[in-house]
C-alpha cells in the first residue's frame, strides 16, 4: 500500500511539475531571477489544470502497461554502485574474512573484474554504464574539456547559462526568458528505455545526471551537480591567522579580526547577475567566541547556534536576497577547527537546498523536496566530500572522514527508502565514499609515498579497509531485502592505483618543440594563458590526454588534416610511449592511444586526440591538468590526494558482483545497460556496444 501511495504521489507530482525559473546557476556566473510570486501563480494554475486531466493520463498509462506484454527474468533489478571499489583490495579483504557479505554474494553468483571505460575516469565510466556505449558516442571524456574557440576550460557534462536577452533598467538587468541548463551527455540511459515500456525506475545520485532527464520514476542528480555559486564546490575558510601559507585552490580564504569576543564578517553566495556591476551576494555572519565555554555562537540568516571545536553543525539554511524580492536559498555546514589561540572556521560549499531547489536537481522536481521532508536536509553537491579542503589543509583527516560518513549516512537513507518504494522495476544508487576516501588516504598503504613526508600515516593505515567494511555492512542490509525475483548487481566504475609522481605533458611538449610560449617565456600560467597558438601543435588540459591544435577545429589551429595530422600523432605516440622518469628510472607512460583509431562515434572530435595510459604510480600532474607549463616534466605528488585511477585502464578495472551466474564473458562497463534491458525482457538497441551478461537459464 505504501508503494502504491508513493507511486501515486509521484504520478501527481509528475503531472503538476514545472521546472521553476527562480534561479540559474552557471560556473562563475551566479544567478538570474524571475519573480518568485510569478512562479507561484503559474505553478498553481498548472497544478489545477493538471489535476483536472490526470485521470485521463492515468487511464492511458494503465492501458499502455497492459499492452506491453513484457515477461522478463526479474521483477526487480537493484544496482549498488560503489565508486572506486578496487577488485584487488576487495579480493584481499574477502580472503582475510573481512567482507563476509561480498563473499556471500560471490558464492550466490559472480565476482569478476569489470573493465572500465577508456579513459578510466568516473564521468566517462558512469556515462558508459548508463548508455552502453563509449565516450565518442556519449560525449563525456573528462570532467573538463576545452572550448575550441577560446582554449579555456568548460565543464564537459552540462552547459549552464543565463537568459539570452535581458532588459536594462538603470543599474539592474532583468532576464527576458528562461535560463539555459543543458545536459551535454548524449545517447540514452537505459532507464529511459525502461520508461517507454512503463517500467518504473528509482535513480539516486548516479553521476552525470544533471540536469535531470524525464523518466517513468524518480531521479536525484549526482556528480557534476553544482553548488549555489555555480562551481563544482567552493568552500569558505575564516581565520584570524595572518600567515596564510600555500594559496587555497578549492575555496575562499576570508581573514577576520576579533573585536573583543565578536567577529563580524559575511557569508558569500552566488554572483548577483541582477546588478550590472555583479559581485557576489553576501549576508552577515557574526561569530561570538566563548573560550571559557569552549565554543562559538554563530548568527547567520536569522538563526543562532553554538558550535564546539572539532564538530560539524547540522545543515544550516541560508537565504541570499536577490533582485526584486527574489530569494536564493542554500544549505551549508559549519566546522570549527580551532578556537584558541587562533580561530579557524570552515564552511562547506553552499549547496542547493533540496527543500527549495534553485535549479531542478531531481525528476520530478518535487522529488528532491519529498526526500528532504522524508529524511531531512541533505547534501546536493555532485562532488560533496570536500577533498580540496583537505588538500589545502583547511580541514584535517578526521574532519574529512566525519564529513564523508555524514554524506554516506544520508545516501544510505535515500537508498533504502527508494528500495522500499520500488517493489518492481529498477533501483540504482551510487555511493561516492570509497572513491573519495581512497583518493585521500591511498598514501597510507604505501610507506614510500612522497605524500607521507612529515605526515601521520600509522593512524590512518586502516582507513581504506574500514570503508570497505562499511560497504560490506551496507551490502548485508541490502541482501536482507532481496528476494528470488530480484537481480542484485554491485559494481564500481574503476579501481585504484597509487599516485606518487606527476607528469607535465605541457612541459614535455614545450621542451620538444610541440608547444610554444609567448615573449620568450620558459614557464606558463593556468589555463594555457601564455601559449603562443600560432606556433603550438599540441597541448594538454584536463586529466586524460593531448589535444592537437587542428585547423578548422581550434580557432587558431595550425595542424592540417590528413597526412600532417597522422604524422604528428604517430610521432607523439612513438616518443611518449615508454617515457622514462629520469629520477626513478621507471616507465611513466605505458601506452598512448590514437582516439581516432579506438573510437568511431559522432562526438570523437570533442575529446582528446591522444589518450595517455600512465603506469602505476604516475598521473598527469596537477599543474598540467590546469594548463600550466612548469620547469620540470616530472615531480613528486606531495598532496594528500595520493591515489588515483587516471592511468592505463587495464590497470584499474572495477568490480562486478551479481547474485546470478554470468555467461562467461569478461564483463565490461558497457554490458550493464544491455544486461538490465535483457532481464526485463526488452530487446537491446543495436547501437549499444555491450552485451547481456546473464543467460536466461540463470533465472530463478
Amino acid at each position: 500500500m505504501r508503494a502504491y501511495l508513493f507511486s501515486l504521489t509521484i504520478l501527481v507530482a509528475d503531472l503538476i511539475f514545472i521546472a521553476p525559473a527562480e534561479a540559474y546557476i552557471g560556473p562563475g556566473a551566479g544567478f538570474a531571477f524571475l519573480s518568485s510570486f510569478l512562479v507561484l501563480v503559474i505553478s498553481f494554475l498548472l497544478a489545477v489544470l493538471s489535476l483536472l486531466i490526470w485521470p485521463f493520463r492515468l487511464l492511458a498509462r494503465a492501458v499502455g502497461r497492459r499492452g506491453s506484454g513484457l515477461r522478463g527474468q526479474a521483477d526487480r533489478v537493484i544496482i549498488l554502485g560503489l565508486d572506486g571499489l578496487d577488485p584487488r583490495l576487495t579480493e584481499q579483504f574477502m580472503r582475510e574474512g573481512k567482507l563476509p557479505n561480498f563473499q556471500r554474494l560471490e558464492e550466490m553468483g559472480t565476482f569478476a573484474p569489470l573493465a572500465t571505460s577508456y579513459p578510466s575516469i568516473s564521468p566517462a565510466a558512469w556515462s558508459s554504464f548508463m548508455t552502453g556505449v563509449d565516450c565518442s558516442y556519449h560525449n563525456i571524456f573528462d570532467f573538463l574539456t576545452r572550448d575550441p574557440r577560446t582554449y579555456l576550460p568548460v565543464l564537459s557534462s552540462a552547459e549552464i547559462g543565463p537568459a539570452r536577452k535581458t532588459l536594462a533598467l538603470g543599474k539592474y538587468r532583468i532576464p527576458l526568458g528562461k535560463p539555459r541548463v543543458k545536459l551535454l551527455r548524449k545517447s540514452r540511459p537505459f532507464w529511459t528505455i525502461l520508461s517507454k515500456h512503463h517500467i518504473f525506475s528509482s535513480v539516486i545520485r548516479v553521476p552525470i545526471t544533471f540536469p535531470p532527464e524525464k523518466l517513468k520514476g524518480v531521479l536525484l542528480s549526482g556528480m557534476c551537480t553544482p553548488d549555489l555559486r555555480g562551481s563544482q564546490g567552493t568552500f569558505s575558510s575564516y581565520t584570524t591567522r595572518k600567515e596564510t601559507g600555500r594559496d587555497q585552490e578549492g575555496g575562499i580564504r576570508i581573514p577576520v579580526v576579533r573585536e573583543g569576543d565578536t567577529i563580524r564578517t559575511s557569508l558569500r553566495g552566488p554572483e548577483n547577475t541582477f546588478h550590472k556591476d555583479g559581485g557576489p551576494l553576501e549576508i552577515p555572519l557574526t561569530i561570538t567566541t566563548e573560550p571559557e565555554r569552549n565554543r562559538v555562537q554563530l548568527r547567520v540568516s536569522g538563526q543562532r547556534f553554538s558550535l564546539n571545536p572539532r564538530s560539524y553543525s547540522p545543515w544550516i539554511r541560508v537565504t541570499f536576497p536577490g533582485g526584486f524580492g527574489s530569494k536564493i536559498r542554500g544549505i551549508c555546514r559549519f566546522y570549527l577547527s580551532q578556537l584558541v589561540p587562533e580561530l579557524d572556521l570552515y564552511v562547506t560549499p553552499i549547496q542547493i537546498d533540496p527543500e527549495r531547489p534553485a535549479l531542478p536537481i531531481s525528476h520530478p522536481f518535487v522529488y528532491a523536496v519529498y526526500l528532504a521532508k522524508l529524511i531531512g536536509p541533505y547534501g546536493t553537491l555532485g562532488l560533496a566530500e570536500d577533498t580540496w579542503a583537505l588538500n589545502d589543509g583547511v580541514i584535517d583527516e578526521e574532519s574529512f572522514l566525519d564529513q564523508a560518513y555524514l554524506y554516506c549516512k544520508e545516501r544510505e537513507e535515500m537508498f533504502f527508502k527508494a528500495i522500499e518504494r520500488t517493489p518492481r522495476g529498477l533501483c540504482v544508487c551510487v555511493f561516492d565514499t570509497p572513491d573519495r576516501i581512497q583518493h585521500m588516504f591511498f598514501r597510507c598503504l604505501d610507506e614510500h609515498h612522497p605524500a607521507n613526508r612529515g605526515r601521520e600515516t600509522a593512524r590512518y593505515k586502516h582507513v581504506i579497509e574500514q570503508v570497505y567494511r562499511r560497504m560490506d555492512d551496507l551490502l548485508g542490509r541490502l541482501l536482507e531485502r532481496v528476494d528470488d525475483r530480484t537481480v542484485l548487481m554491485v559494481i564500481s566504475d574503476h579501481g585504484f592505483a597509487p599516485f606518487r609522481r606527476g607528469v607535465n605533458l605541457n612541459t614535455w611538449l614545450f621542451q620538444h618543440g610541440y608547444l610554444a610560449l609567448k615573449d620568450g617565456k620558459t614557464t606558463g600560467g593556468d589555463w594555457l594563458r601564455d601559449v603562443d597558438w600560432q606556433r603550438t601543435r599540441a597541448f594538454a588540459l584536463g586529466l586524460t590526454g593531448l589535444f592537437i591544435n587542428k585547423k578548422g577545429r581550434e580557432s587558431q589551429g595550425i595542424v592540417g588534416k590528413g597526412e600532417e595530422l597522422r604524422n604528428l600523432k604517430r610521432e607523439l605516440i612513438e616518443k611518449l610511449t615508454g617515457l622514462v622518469d629520469g629520477e626513478t628510472r621507471e616507465v611513466a607512460i605505458r601506452e598512448v592511444v590514437d582516439t581516432e583509431i579506438m573510437f568511431s562515434g559522432p562526438y570523437l572530435d570533442h575529446g582528446p586526440d591522444l589518450f595517455i595510459g600512465y603506469n602505476t604510480g604516475y598521473r598527469v600532474s596537477w599543474e598540467c591538468a590546469s594548463g600550466r607549463v612548469t620547469e620540470a616534466v616530472f615531480e613528486d605528488n606531495t598532496r594528500k590526494w595520493s591515489g588515483d585511477h587516471c592511468v592505463d585502464p587495464k590497470l584499474v578495472p572495477g568490480v562486478f558482483f551479481c547474485n546470478r551466474a554470468i555467461n562467461g564473458k569478461a564483463p565490461d562497463m558497457r554490458d550493464i545497460a544491455p544486461t538490465v534491458l535483457n532481464l526485463f525482457g526488452l530487446d537491446v538497441p543495436p547501437y549499444m556496444q555491450g552485451e547481456p551478461l546473464i543467460p536466461e537459464t540463470s533465472a530463478r
